[in-house]
């Protein structure tokens, strides 16, 4: 099958020829009909992840047709349209059974963080080499062998290369809001960092019925797009200190701050957005042994800072809820598709993202 690859981050992406096992029990094979270009398979391209293992293929944000499915499974079966989670619950381990589904750390889930399954093998490879699929998933490929826990069915009539958003940047966008903050009617939110989770985000605030939605970014176009999904108010901070502009629009601060970037410093400057009481939510994911300069004074007015890590989501809870809310109308997840391209100009989508240009490219199979 062809793959986007890569061997190191030094060298870039390739599309390759990548062999495929068969799959072993409690596993299935995907189709992969579309598969969107996240921030998480840019951090792993340019070496930056704690999840990379080369050489990797990328993709997490997949969805397909089952193609086969091993011994033991039950849940699906071939012809069945599936969304890929960003994970499988266990269901064996503490939390799994004490009800914290998003908090699994069984093992199976733990290995398929790092690129394997849970003996420690892969279903992918080039030759004798092994070949590892970022996160269980690998799915910017023609096809994915992940475990059956990780594939969520969906119906037939939703476009699968529109609902493969909902395996990463909108049930973690939606997640956040919903699962990590419960933000409520008539809040008032900042996000800062208006990407393709961002958006989700911004989308999450409307549907819990918040009341001010201000979107922060130094991307004009993607505050034009925020607008048109539910912010009620945007500030360009490249013109603008967002401290200054949300004091003219929520002058005591707001209720909830989303940092969607993973920056620190940014994490820090959300923070001092919420008000005494509120809180402020790191969606995204800073370097690995980074430090937030959070102002203890800040911090002792009751303020709280919470982290979430895939917008706590259950995904046989969310993404459900996520394609009821699309075929409802409630949820745009159009307008979170800026191009559509073939595996063979996934450079064209690397380049996209690293440009700022698109909210969300997809790659179509």
């Amino acid at each position: 099958m062809r793959a986007c690859i890569v061997h190191d981050h030094a060298d870039g992406a390739k599309v390759e020829d990548v062999e495929i096992d068969e799959p072993r029990a409690g596993e299935v094979v995907v189709k992969i009909a579309a598969s969107g270009l996240c921030g998480s398979d840019m951090h792993v391209l340019h070496g930056r992840s704690v999840v990379a293992k080369y050489p990797m293929v990328l993709g997490h944000e997949g969805a397909g047709v089952i193609e086969a499915v091993g011994p033991g499974v039950t849940n699906v079966a071939p012809g069945d349209h599936v969304v890929i989670a960003l994970y499988g619950p266990c269901g064996a381990c503490h939390a799994c059974l004490t009800g914290d589904i998003a908090h699994c750390n069984g093992a199976d889930r733990m290995a398929n963080i790092f690129g394997t399954m849970g003996d420690g093998t892969t279903r992918l490879r080039q030759g004798d080499a092994v070949v590892y699929p970022m996160i269980g998933c690998g799915s910017l490929a023609e096809y994915a062998v992940v475990r059956s826990a990780m594939v969520v069915p969906i119906a037939d009539d939703v476009a699968l290369d529109t609902i493969c958003l909902a395996g990463c940047g909108v049930t973690t966008g939606l997640g956040a809001v919903f699962n990590a903050a419960r933000v409520a009617p008539g809040d008032t939110v900042a996000v800062v960092g208006c990407g393709g989770v961002g958006l989700n985000v911004v989308q999450g605030a409307r549907l819990a019925g918040a009341k001010t939605i201000i979107a922060i970014d130094t991307n004009p176009t993607k505050l034009e797009i925020a607008g048109r999904v539910g912010a009620t108010h945007t500030i360009d901070a490249s013109t603008v200190e967002m401290a200054d502009g949300l004091k003219a629009i929520v002058p005591g601060g707001v209720d909830f701050a989303f940092e969607v970037v993973g920056s620190p410093t940014l994490v820090a400057a959300a923070f001092e957005l919420v008000r005494p009481g509120g809180t402020c939510v790191m969606v995204g994911s800073p370097p690995t042994g980074s430090t937030i300069p959070i102002d203890g004074r800040s911090l002792f007015a009751d303020r709280r800072l919470i982290g979430t890590t895939g917008g706590n989501n259950v995904p046989h809870r969310d993404i459900p809820r996520i394609v009821d809310l699309y075929r409802s109308g409630r949820l745009d997840l159009d307008t979170l598709v800026t191009q559509r391209l073939p595996l063979d100009r996934v450079h064209e989508a690397i380049a996209a993202a690293e440009g700022g240009t698109v909210a969300r490219s997809v790659i179509v199979f």
